[in-house]
Parts: C-alpha cells; structure tokens; sequence
C-alpha cells in the first residue's frame, strides 16, 4: 500500500488556564461556528513558554489508516519523551470555547416600564519498511539521509530523518512506501537548507484497532526553539485548491499576531434577523468565505480563560491545559485561567498564497475579542400603547438594518432575507 503524505505543518509555542463559567450577558447562547464546518481544516494547538514550544496536531484526514502518514520540519531530533498523542476530546473542546458564537435576546413588553434587564435563562517501534533495518541504514546513508530515532507512539510509528538533500529524502520516502506529492522537492529544500529536521509518522495497523475508531488522536511534540513560527509550505502540496487551518495558541502574556502577514479580525457584535438560528453555519461560512480572499488570516477569538461573555462552552479545566502543553500553572491558584491567553486564528490558503511560513509573535495585547453575533426577538404579545406603537415603527427599521447588514456580510439575496424575515417575526413588523 502506498502512503500519502498527509498534513505538513509545524512548530510553535505554549500556555493555558482554568476558568469559571460567566454569567454576566443578558441573553442565553444559541449556536457556535465550530471547525466541524469546514471539511478540510487541521487544527493545531500552540503553547509556548519562553523558548518552549508545545504543538498538538489534529488532522482532518478522513480515510483508510493504512494510508495515512504525516511528516513535519521541526527544530530538533526529538525524543521518545518529547512525543505524544492527545485525547481528541481536549481539541475539540478548545474549539468549541473559542468558537464564533450566536446569541439571543428577547424584546420586553414596550408597554411595561423595565427597571432592570434580567438574563433569560432558557512499546518499541516498528520497522517502517519490510526492508531489514540494516539494509535500511546502508540505503538511507546512501541518499544523504540520516535515521536519527525510531520509536513508537500509541498507534503510530515514529521516525526522525535528517537530510543532506531535498531528492534524497523524496527518494528514501519513496522506497518506505510514501507517495510524495509533485512539487514537494522546493519545500522540502528550504527547511532543509535551514538545518530542519523532518519529523515523521504513519499508523501501525497491529496497534490501531480500526473497528473501534476510525479517528486518529492528535499528535503532539515539544521543543525548545528560539524560534516561534510554523512551517506550512508542505502542507499547501496537498491540496488541489484552498485549505483551512485553525490555529490556537496558549501563551501568558496577551494575543499571539503574524509578524510577516497582516490578521483581519472577524466582523462582530452584529445583530443578524432571527431567522439565522436555523441557518447560522451556512451564515458563518459564507461570511467567512467573502472576507477570507481579502486577508486569508483571521482573528475570530482572543481571550484569557479567566471567564468569558458569554461562553460558548465551559472554560478549559487545569488537567486539559497541561495536556495541551501549559505548564506554569501553579496548582493552588484558583483564578489561574489570568495567565493563560488562548487565541484564535482561522487561516485560508493555498498553492498561490501564504508563500512564507507563518512567524509567530506574541504581545501584550489582551483586549478581549470574539465573533459574536446577536439576534433580538420583537415583542410578540399585544400593543396597545402609544410607545408601544414607537416601538414597532423602530422595530420595523431595526428588520430593515439587520436584513441589509445580512446581505453585506454574506452575499444572500435580499428577496430570499426579506421573506424569511417576514416568515420568523409576528405580521405586525411587516
């Protein structure tokens, strides 16, 4: 069998905390826009402290076990005990608390003062090949590559190489039964070039019970680097056409930014017709997709785990943090999710794109940000005052705003939101 190389990606770095359930918004929490939306998107989870960097890598590979295979440029030849997997769980977690969330309130009788707005509540390693491992050796010395550790991991074997050259390496691919992916010999080079070493994974089939599961666990190493970047001009071989990441960094001072590539932060705080509640997937994805060609990084979270307003799920607990690489969490802090800053990239690129490696920084930026969106229900009891009468001539403009402000952000067409509107409020706003 034939292995393709699956998803390429690289290193970065460390952090994250505990925090309690807020309470504080007067509304309740709806929907969130997780990463189950986009078929294609990896995701990867970063946590750096100082010059240790932490990366959890979830693949979005959907297929036979059998055909599955990573390779990653990374810094160092790491050890056994620097490689890891993850509960997928922990991930997907992370994902839906940093989610882009949808949120509702409900009008309040126009004719009845409000003193207060109340919330409503509603084991050894495998041989990679079939080769012996001495003749093994002897080949791969031949092609300038060097085999600096095996070992294994859960269900996957483990191999760190070394190269001289970018053919070489395709070559001893090659022979141990990987499909590389035209184009993969420039990419390679350069890291190459920069002294990387190439971090490589496939599945043992005798380890992974593939009836039980047919999810792979998420992967994770750990290094010490100056460097806080990650290398994803292997990945973008892959794909025929554009492909999604999601990039969650755990640090302790504030948000984590591109310094080679400007971030776009994701509209917020719009109030969208209430009928969005049965569509907001197709509504998040075709907001994104009309912003993402004009920035290709966007900034949809950025927020310590200290609390949240409002939660799109609970706060990630200290055992989940450590998991996912944060280690500076003192275990008799009861407010430690202060220190932990989690961000939120949504990155959209292909062959044509993103033709450097993402350089990573973190600053001391820790203004709170999350794609937020708000649908407001009109009172829908009976009016019979004269601010009542007010309030529906406003209400009518408010429909108006939120069906133009829709079609902005999405592209729907406005006969299809002005039916729909029509369709999910009483025949008095219309």
């Amino acid at each position: 069998m034939r292995l393709s190389i699956i998803a390429l990606i690289s290193f970065v770095a460390t952090l994250t905390g505990f925090a309690a359930p807020a309470t504080a918004f007067c509304g309740f929490y709806v929907a969130r826009a997780d990463g189950e939306l986009y078929n294609e998107a990896s995701k990867v989870v970063i946590a750096r402290n100082g010059r240790r960097s932490v990366i959890t890598m979830s693949s979005d590979y959907r297929g036979a076990a059998n055909e599955f295979a990573m390779i990653v440029p990374t810094p160092r030849v790491l050890r056994r005990d620097q490689v890891k997997t993850v509960k997928p769980e922990t991930v997907d977690h992370l994902d839906a608390y940093t989610a882009p969330r949808l949120v509702e309130y409900f009008d309040h009788d126009p004719c009845q003062p409000q003193l207060f707005a109340a919330p409503v509540m509603e084991e050894s390693a495998s041989i990679f090949s079939n080769r012996s491992a001495p003749d093994r050796n002897r080949g791969a010395r031949a092609l300038g590559v060097t085999i600096k550790a095996e070992y294994a991991v859960g269900i996957y074997d483990i191999a760190i190489l070394k190269a001289k050259q970018s053919d070489g390496l395709i070559t001893f691919l090659r022979n141990d039964g990987y499909t590389i992916p035209d184009g993969a010999d420039q990419a390679l080079q350069s890291y190459i070039k920069d002294g990387m070493k190439f971090f490589v994974a496939r599945v043992n089939l005798s380890r992974h019970q593939v009836g039980k599961s047919q999810d792979l666990p998420p992967l994770q190493i750990s290094f010490r680097s100056d460097k806080f970047m990650l290398p994803i001009q292997l990945g973008k071989i892959n794909s025929a056409g554009s492909q999604d990441m999601l990039l969650y960094t755990l640090t302790k001072n504030g948000r984590v930014d591109l310094a080679n590539y400007d971030v776009e932060r994701i509209p917020t705080g719009t109030s969208v017709p209430v009928f969005v509640e049965h569509f907001f997937g197709e509504f998040y994805t075709d907001m994104f997709n009309r912003l993402a060609p004009k920035s290709g990084a966007i900034l949809e979270y950025a927020w310590d785990m200290a609390w949240c307003d409002p939660c799109a799920a609970d706060p990630l607990s200290k055992a989940e943090l450590k998991e996912l690489g944060v280690n500076w969490l003192k275990i008799a802090d009861k407010n430690a999710g202060q220190d932990v800053f989690v961000t939120r990239l949504h990155l959209r690129y292909g062959k044509n794109s993103f033709r450097q490696d993402l350089i990573l920084s973190e600053t001391d930026d820790r203004e709170n940000f999350q794609g937020r969106y708000v649908m407001n229900h009109p009172y829908d009891g009976e009016i019979t005052c004269k601010a009542g009468r007010e309030y529906v001539q406003n209400t009518r403009k408010r429909l108006a705003q939120e069906a133009h402000d829709l079609h902005q952000l999405t592209g729907w067409q406005r006969g299809i939101i002005n039916r729909n509107i029509a369709r999910s409020v009483p025949a008095i706003y219309h």
